[in-house]
């Protein structure tokens, strides 16, 4: 048994499943360590081998991928590195539920759905919960079972809210990760998690998730797969296929390791005088929530026409994703003449107060034709509407904005339960 992983000591074991041990922190009374094994399993634990160095493969996955959810605000249990082999994790009691996620039908999908073709694609993805039971081999579990089994985890009751939120949860995790091996030509086609509650009762994406935890097709070709399906298929092991195995792996890791965060966007707020400050700055306060980099200018489009053109040229020249907010009040000209002049995407955000709003959004809606420049009238719509164009192209901030949708639904939905239950 292990007494220290890194710098850290090792209290009790807490748990020890097939591929992985948990110890007590005893420097942390709200963590602990994920410690791997060099150890692969399939069928339930059916057939099993031991796989030198797939304990510190299996870490970097899981932390590279924890790594990215964090960044972009999904709540994970996943604090830190702590040595090759381990991670430092928030405290969690886990619920005995198994979250699978699919894009294209295969696997047992197809034995429990006969009559479906390989490979059909499911838009939305396709959700299915299974309970962890390795003596019934994990059988399908409805909502309505998960409901209906009143699981209480820290304190917290699984009802109708919680497997609403962890549902939704699952799916973002799916779409934003697919969207991550989107950038290295590889196909996300299905895979699984699993959520922890922590002391203070928050629902968290928990466990690991590595190569066992999803299949990952590259280029789309099932027969490139790279991930534990080419464990699961072997009818005998040898040394030589474990190898092979552990390098899929590596591979796996490797395009972790390559992958750029994208930041070569940029959000341009220029306004038509420097009263306009204080609504612009809140703007940019907006952009940098979603991980947009700003810049603010002045400049008038009336007074100073040769000197807008000229900053718009010199964004033009940058080798960046840049999109123009215009902040202009009274007669708007700034957004439509960026508009009539770049190719680049404007969006008019005037500084409206209750006495001249009507005239201000008006003169920002009425432009000329052959103009494309959009209208909103708060900053964060402005935003919003900023890190929607640069998402198409930035999986960063797409899953920024994804996130968001999904906390406000969080929101509202915690609500309603508590008012519910007030009564």
């Amino acid at each position: 048994m292990a007494t220290q992983v890194g710098n850290y000591k090792l209290g009790k074991l807490l748990i020890e499943g097939k591929t992985k041990q948990v110890y007590d922190l005893p420097s942390s009374s709200e963590h602990c360590i994920l410690l791997s094994k060099d150890r692969i399993t399939a069928g339930d634990g059916v057939k099993a081998h031991d796989l030198a160095g797939k304990s510190v493969v299996s870490n970097k996955t899981t932390s590279k991928v924890f790594e990215i959810l964090n960044s972009v605000g999904v709540k994970t249990s996943f604090v830190k590195v702590a040595a090759e082999n381990a991670f430092v994790s928030k405290k969690c009691e886990m619920i005995p539920i198994e979250w699978v996620t699919r894009r294209l039908a295969t696997g047992s999908f197809l034995k429990r759905h006969p009559g479906v073709e390989e490979g059909y694609r499911f838009c939305p993805p396709k959700h299915e919960t299974f309970f962890k039971d390795d003596a019934n081999h994990d059988p399908q579990w409805s909502q309505e079972q998960i409901i209906s089994a009143k699981f209480r985890v820290n304190g917290l009751l699984i009802g109708t809210t919680e497997v609403d939120i962890m549902t939704r949860t699952s799916i973002l995790v799916f779409e934003v990760l697919e969207k991550v091996w989107a950038t290295r030509n590889c196909a996300l086609i299905d895979m699984k998690i699993e959520f922890g509650v922590d002391s203070n009762g928050e629902i968290l994406v928990a466990d690991v998730i590595d190569s066992d935890s999803w299949r990952l097709w590259p280029a789309g070709d099932k027969r490139l797969m790279v991930d534990k399906q080419v464990y699961r298929n072997l009818t005998s092991v040898t040394s030589k296929d474990l190898d092979t195995v552990k390098r899929n792996f590596e591979w796996v890791v490797d395009q972790l390791d390559h992958l750029i965060p994208p930041n070569d966007n940029l959000v341009v707020i220029l306004m038509g005088s420097p009263s306009d400050k204080e609504h612009c700055k809140t703007i940019q306060k907006h952009c940098e929530a979603l991980g947009l980099n700003t810049e603010l200018r002045v400049t008038s489009a009336h007074k100073g026409t040769e000197e807008t053109l000229k900053i718009v040229r010199y964004y033009e020249s940058l080798p960046a994703k840049v999109v123009f907010i215009a902040v202009a009040g009274r007669s708007n000209g700034l957004g439509p003449v960026i508009s009539g002049n770049s190719p680049l995407p404007v969006i008019n955000c005037p500084p409206v107060t209750n006495d001249n709003v009507n005239k201000d959004i008006w003169s920002s809606l009425n432009v000329p034709s052959g103009l494309g420049c959009s209208t909103v009238v708060y900053p964060e719509a402005a935003a919003l509407n900023a890190a929607q164009i640069i998402g198409l192209s930035n999986y960063i901030v797409w899953s920024r904005l994804r996130v968001k949708q999904l906390n406000n639904y969080v929101v509202l939905a915690n609500a309603d339960k508590q008012l519910r239950n007030s009564h």
